[in-house]
């Protein structure tokens, strides 16, 4: 039988092999250049989940799904992340689970990561999981379900490239289908009690927050209170534990600040509340136990520091724009355009479903639009707008910075609301992103060190010269049909180039109006935006 204990090990061990070749999973991207970040993304989701609480197996499945989402990055962490959630609704209500039990769940598990995807894809993570999960015909032992699942994965993930045939362009497997076996080979070395090796992931941990002391100075006045959070362990010595009703804290919280977040798993009570005086909350609930930890941030500071030029306002506005971009011409140029939140993420930086969140409070807005600008961020974003509900969240399923730049130029805030949504995902679709930057291994297109110029997963054109491959490349995007070209400057590409190759394109295409802008973007050394 399997129990909440022996789950959690199962995930820690899951993490652990995972963890010793995340580099591997990484290095299995498809297309050449440096987007192979399905380990890291896979590792990090599920590390996430490996600091779960429960007293019952259905109680600790629960704590690792709700983990993982939190901390659910691009689109093989969010699809991950929803084969765990559905595992936790197939162990509902068990203290144990027996292996038919135990089947059951991963039948959940594949149900609910299909319905995760709006458009499932074949050869993928879904494939390898839900082949590997009908290959189980024995039951008799869980060795015995491990080994078939393992076997079945194993032999789903070989055929993969002969269901994609962008895999079998690279000459690899599936990444994320290939990080999920990695997961349950783990898993089964935990069950067999092998010894997991924890590896360090301080270098996932993000650095100590820095105070802006200026912020918050001798003549500030507290405006916004405390944000006050703290996991409680509910004491015998102070309440009859299986009969408290724990209504009678949350009931006197509301009476002490807003935004209260509260549940109780077990004997552990979490609360996060906003309240002007943190101590007496703080006082007040050790009358019912004691605390495992506690957090209290000034939010006046925070408020100060994320929003300078909105600390007079009181209202809350009504529409709020919530951006994705890394560089910081970009950045600024979308702060420009109205956006009132960019989150730093792209190619190798997939923001998690909490960054999104945290986003969707700092705006405070009745209506939030997001621009993922990335194909493997739009999962996540949907999965943090499904989640939030102090705001009416909505996505534009912007794939590149050039549709969420066009689409946020489209903006007019005298739309209806509800006509926001089709009107900007049309005018993201009617542009035309190319993008240059450096091939890092050979493959029928490219050689190692050329640079490329591509259109979402289509290779243009290629060489070593980065300003002609660029040139060529404005030519196959059909740069003269258009009103205009935008052009943004990565971080390695010389300015003075820049402008050489803006003045070529110019003189190349002189009913075309080009316009030079500095990204600062990392990994692309020019995007181009035809519109």
């Amino acid at each position: 039988m399997i129990d909440a204990n022996l789950y959690l090990n199962l995930i820690r061990g899951g993490a652990a092999r995972l963890a010793q070749n995340r580099q591997t999973i990484n290095d299995l991207n498809v297309f050449p250049i440096p987007d192979g970040d399905t380990g890291d993304n896979m590792y990090m989701t599920l590390d996430a989940g490996t600091h779960a609480q429960g007293n019952t197996l259905s109680q600790m499945a629960d704590a690792v799904s709700q983990g993982m989402l939190m901390g659910a990055r691009g689109n093989s962490g969010v699809i991950l992340s929803r084969i765990f959630a559905g595992m936790a609704k197939g162990l509902k209500g068990a203290e144990k689970a027996d292996t038919d039990r135990f089947l059951k769940a991963l039948q959940c598990g594949v149900t609910e990561a299909y319905h995760a995807v709006s458009q499932p894809v074949e050869g993928t993570i879904l494939t390898v999981m839900r082949e590997g999960v009908d290959a189980i015909d024995d039951t008799s032992y869980f060795d015995a379900l491990f080994d078939r699942w393992i076997a079945g994965m194993e032999v789903s993930l070989e055929h993969t490239p002969e269901l994609l045939d962008v895999l079998k362009k690279a000459g690899v497997v599936d990444s994320g289908g290939a990080g999920l076996l990695c997961i349950a080979e783990g898993m089964r070395d935990a069950l067999q009690g092998k010894a997991i090796t924890v590896v360090s992931n301080e270098a996932e941990k993000s650095p100590a927050t820095k105070v802006d002391f200026n912020a918050f100075t001798e003549d500030s006045v507290l405006e916004f209170g405390y944000c006050t959070e703290f996991l409680l362990r509910l004491q015998r010595s102070k309440v009859d534990l299986e009969h408290f009703d724990e209504s009678v804290i949350s009931n006197w919280l509301q009476t002490q600040g807003n935004s209260l977040v509260f549940f109780r798993d077990g004997s552990i009570v979490k609360v996060h509340v906003h309240t002007m005086d943190p101590g007496a909350v703080l006082t007040r609930c050790r009358e019912w136990g004691e605390y495992l930890t506690i957090k209290v941030e000034n939010m006046t500071l925070q408020h100060h520091e994320n929003h300078m030029d909105e600390r007079f306002k009181r209202s809350r506005k009504a529409l709020g724009l919530v951006v994705v971009a890394t560089g910081k011409g970009l950045t600024d140029t979308f702060k420009e355009m109205g956006a009132d939140i960019v989150i730093e993420g792209g190619q190798t930086m997939n923001p998690p479903v909490e960054r999104f969140l945290e986003a969707f409070d700092q705006v405070d807005a009745e209506q939030v639009l997001v621009f993922p600008n990335n194909g493997n961020i739009v999962l996540t974003a949907q999965q943090a707008a499904a989640l939030y509900k102090d705001s009416q969240v909505q996505v534009i399923p912007t794939k590149s910075l050039g549709e969420g730049y066009f689409a946020m130029a489209n903006l007019e805030l005298e739309m209806a609301p509800e006509d926001l949504v089709p009107a900007l995902t049309e005018a993201a679709a009617s542009v035309n992103t190319g993008l240059i930057s450096r091939a890092i291994r050979d493959t029928s297109d490219a050689r190692t060190g050329d640079y490329i110029g591509f259109s979402g997963k289509e290779i243009l054109t290629a060489g070593p010269d980065r300003l002609q491959t660029a040139l060529e490349l404005a030519g196959k995007l059909d740069a003269g049909s258009v009103d205009i070209l935008i052009l943004f400057r990565g971080q390695d590409a010389p300015e003075e180039e820049a402008r050489a190759l803006c003045s070529t394109l110019e003189q190349r295409f002189p009913r075309t109006e080009v316009i030079l802008r500095d990204g600062g973007q990392p990994i692309y050394d020019y995007i181009l935006v035809t519109c």
